[in-house]
């Protein structure tokens, strides 16, 4: 499946939100041209760990795209750039508000030589506020959303995700509102400027966090493996770790009690959802007392015959390690020329059983020069 086939993507951005959106975009089949400042996309430099001379941030984001080099400083490169958005069906800059009209790649300027163009600004807090022009960071945004306030430890600190959730959430709803974009085009025949932010992104994962509190004026607070709508919904422990437990109704909740050999389900305090969620403390200490005694691949084991959903909490070495990792196929094995047992990481979609190809690797900085700019051969 490439259904985006035969269209061009001429990409400004650098660092993490950007790129995945346009390594999305190529994946689904388009041709983007990655363009960077001389010395290249300083999330080339995001390490260590690197593989090939490149971090591993960078090769990640980066698949399936051409790479030139262009100094929008100057004269020439700003024409040169612009030669390529007029041939090019989106364009995507992620500069600070009012960077890109100061280097000649704004909306207008590029509209004027390409009126059908989907132009897309991926922002850091929007295009109005006293922060429209500022620098944005995931962290800041996971802060500044009070993403970090709902996530740690209970009796800790206010925690960062441990990924970068918001950069990579931005690149999604960006490749999605591109492609709603061009199918708007293929009905009116007009282009748009399209707009994202990463604050944006990372209040909208706080949805119904915020609209609780604007309903109960009660602040959500911490719940380290735990839901506070849902009980019981955490990690619990056990003789060599712990295991999720998500007992989401109950019907679940009663096969739980049947699984651990207890008597609950018919009690006041946890007979539905609100009364075991009102006492979750003391239904967490009586469901761990059991799960304490047990190995991790017991546990999962008789909560497997009583089919009652749960999973072992892993590091990233023993998720790598799981059988079901493995089956999904979402680590891919691929003959790099200069890197060995080189892995990515595909677009986590099927169509009809098959993944988006991996066409081109990550390019090296000004690979493809001779292919755009014949004059620098």
């Amino acid at each position: 499946m490439a259904p985006l086939a035969g269209l061009r993507v001429l990409d400004f951005t650098q660092n993490l939100a950007g790129p995945f959106a346009t390594q999305i975009l190529g994946d689904l089949g388009a041709d983007v041209v990655k363009v960077e400042p001389p010395g290249g996309d300083p999330a080339r430099r995001w390490g260590p760990p690197f593989v090939g001379g490149n971090s591993h941030l960078f090769q990640v984001v980066n698949r399936n795209k051409r790479g030139v080099i262009a100094d929008l400083k100057t004269e020439r490169g700003r024409a040169r750039v612009l030669e390529l958005a007029a041939d090019s069906d989106v364009v995507l800059q992620a500069l600070r508000l009012g960077v890109a009209d100061r280097l000649g790649i704004g909306y207008e300027a590029v509209r004027a030589a390409n009126p059908g163009v989907i132009y897309v600004s991926v922002t850091s807090h929007g295009t109005e506020g006293p922060l429209a022009g500022d620098p944005g960071y995931d962290p800041l945004m996971q802060a500044r959303s009070g993403l970090m306030s709902v996530t740690g430890d209970p009796e800790g600190d206010p925690a960062r995700v441990g990924t970068s959730i918001v950069d990579l959430g931005t690149g999604m709803w960006t490749a999605i509102a591109v492609m709603g974009a061009l199918m708007e085009r293929e009905r009116d025949g007009r282009g748009c400027h399209v707009t994202t932010s990463l604050l944006d992104t990372a209040l909208a994962w706080m949805s119904y966090h915020m609209t609780s509190y604007l309903d109960t004026e009660t602040l959500p607070r911490r719940m380290g493996t735990g839901l506070a709508m849902i009980a019981p919904y955490q990690g619990f422990p056990c003789t060599d770790g712990s295991v999720m437990i998500a007992a989401g109704n109950d019907v679940i909740f009663r096969r739980l009690c049947d699984a651990l050999g207890l008597d609950l389900a018919g009690e006041p305090d946890f007979r539905s959802n609100a009364s075991r969620v009102a006492n979750r403390e003391r239904l967490a200490g009586i469901v761990g007392e059991c799960t304490r005694r047990l190995s991790t691949e017991a546990l999962i084991g008789v909560l497997r015959r009583h089919r009652v959903p749960a999973a072992p909490i892993h590091t990233v070495a023993s998720a790598l390690a799981d059988p079901q990792t493995i089956a999904t196929g979402m680590l891919r094995r691929s003959d790099h020329p200069g890197i060995g047992d080189y892995i990515d990481v595909p677009l986590p979609i099927r169509w009809n059983g098959r993944r988006a190809a991996l066409r081109r690797y990550p390019p090296e900085v000004g690979e493809h020069q001779g292919e755009l700019f014949p004059e620098d051969l």
